[in-house]
């Protein structure tokens, strides 16, 4: 059974190449995207059994990723939030786990880490 994604992350290009290359590498089926911290929310807030995934930037077109962890941090142990950001400082990886995220990957550097997890979640193998 794919993994029920959504993405909420405001780089068209970024985006287009996440919806290209995850679903080559994960039996996985992208339920749809946000750009701003209170579209994805919404989302997430009216769908919240809909979905096993969500990646989401911290940066974003309006608001915060990090809003966006704390309203979904009330979840079942199941649904999984991965963080992708180009800031993945100590610190902020720190401030992702304390609102509930399961993994937080640097955009540049770790694509492929990112990639296996989302494999491993696929599989149902557990993910450290």
């Amino acid at each position: 059974m794919p993994l029920r994604t959504y993405l909420v992350e405001d780089n068209r290009s970024y985006r287009d190449m996440l919806r290209t290359v995850l679903p080559i590498h994960v039996d996985m089926q992208v339920l749809g995207t946000s750009e701003c911290e209170q579209e994805g929310v919404n989302w997430l807030l009216t769908h919240p059994k809909a979905w096993d995934l969500v990646l989401v930037d911290l940066v974003l077109k309006q608001g915060s990723g990090f809003r966006v962890l704390a309203a979904c941090r009330v979840r079942s142990p199941s649904q999984k939030i991965i963080v992708l950001t180009n800031h993945a400082s100590r610190e902020v990886r720190q401030r992702c786990f304390d609102l509930g995220a399961d993994a937080v990957f640097d955009k540049a550097s770790e694509l492929n880490e990112m990639l296996a997890y989302c494999a491993q979640r696929g599989e149902g193998m557990p993910v450290p």
